[in-house]
């Protein structure tokens, strides 16, 4: 078994939310950490891996300061009662392609825990220039944020949603062989 870690320094957690319908604002977590756990020596299949991670609800960051503090707040993430987002991978299955998967896992947000669905891409693997193994895969799927407690709900004069119920996460993952 091999286990690999979280590059943070060449990662990135974000969310999508779709603000009155009409663009889309992006936020992501500053501070993060994961793994995955890797059973066979087959350096292009995966479907062997558990992978697991946690953001730290503060580090939430959307470029705009009063939006993260709302985020953070009650109406949101309550970040001082639910200080962590967790997941834990369930499967990890090819899609057809050499460098496509299908990992379901369990998605953890304000002590809610449901399953999801992420659609993941393998990116390669590298040895950097201090002699380590590197890995990188893109994810992206997409949950319903009233299914984890977060219900804050408004709507313009007009009628227009002001924050989406469908998020869309996207992550960006670079990780490094520990063993």
């Amino acid at each position: 078994m091999s286990t690999w870690t979280i590059d943070p320094m060449h990662s990135e957690i974000q969310f999508k939310a779709k603000h009155m319908v009409i663009s889309t604002v992006t936020g992501s977590f500053l501070e993060f950490s994961g793994k995955m756990e890797k059973v066979s020596d087959d350096k292009t299949n995966f479907e062997d891996s558990t992978i697991s991670f946690e953001a730290k609800v503060d580090s939430i960051d959307t470029g705009v300061e009063q939006r993260d503090e709302h985020l953070r707040s009650n109406d949101f993430f309550e970040a001082e009662k639910y200080p962590t987002i967790t997941f834990k991978s369930t499967s990890f299955k090819k899609n057809g392609s050499d460098d496509s998967y299908n990992m379901e896992g369990d998605l953890t947000i304000k002590g809610i825990t449901k399953p999801i669905s992420l659609k993941v891409e393998y990116g390669g693997t590298a040895v950097d220039m201090y002699g380590q193994t590197k890995i990188g895969f893109e994810l992206n799927g997409k949950v319903n944020r009233q299914e984890f407690g977060l219900v804050w709900s408004a709507t313009t004069e007009e009628g227009a949603v002001i924050v989406s119920d469908d998020i869309r996460l996207v992550a960006e993952l670079q990780l490094v062989k520990q063993d």
